[in-house]
């Protein structure tokens, strides 16, 4: 059987979404969890990127689970994220350098 959903991935500012569509571009689910942002100093906003990113394959992982689909059942995936938001990843470990300066930071 050929792929026939889609996954949206929404990275936003104060939290993150999956979206379950079909290929006409219906939602079918939708789930979310908030992100939580820190502020180190006056007028800084960071976030950490390793919540961001577990809580983006914990949404993955329920809509999979609750629409009962396997990976083969995805046809695409699309991703939109949150402004300028700066995120530096290490390649050698795989975890962010600094938290995620968020675009309301007035370092950015």
């Amino acid at each position: 059987m050929a792929a026939k959903y889609l996954l949206a991935i929404d990275a936003g500012t104060t939290s993150n979404r999956v979206a379950l569509l079909d290929k006409e571009g219906s939602i079918l689910r939708m789930v979310q969890q908030e992100l939580h942002q820190s502020f180190p100093h006056d007028g800084w906003v960071e976030e950490d990127g390793m919540e961001i990113w577990q809580i983006v394959l914990e949404l993955i992982r329920e809509i999979m689970r609750t629409a009962d689909l396997q990976d083969s059942d995805i046809a695409a995936i699309g991703m939109a994220n949150q402004r300028e938001t700066t995120l530096v990843w290490s390649r050698e470990s795989g975890k962010p350098v600094y938290p995620a300066i968020v675009w309301q930071c007035r370092r950015t």
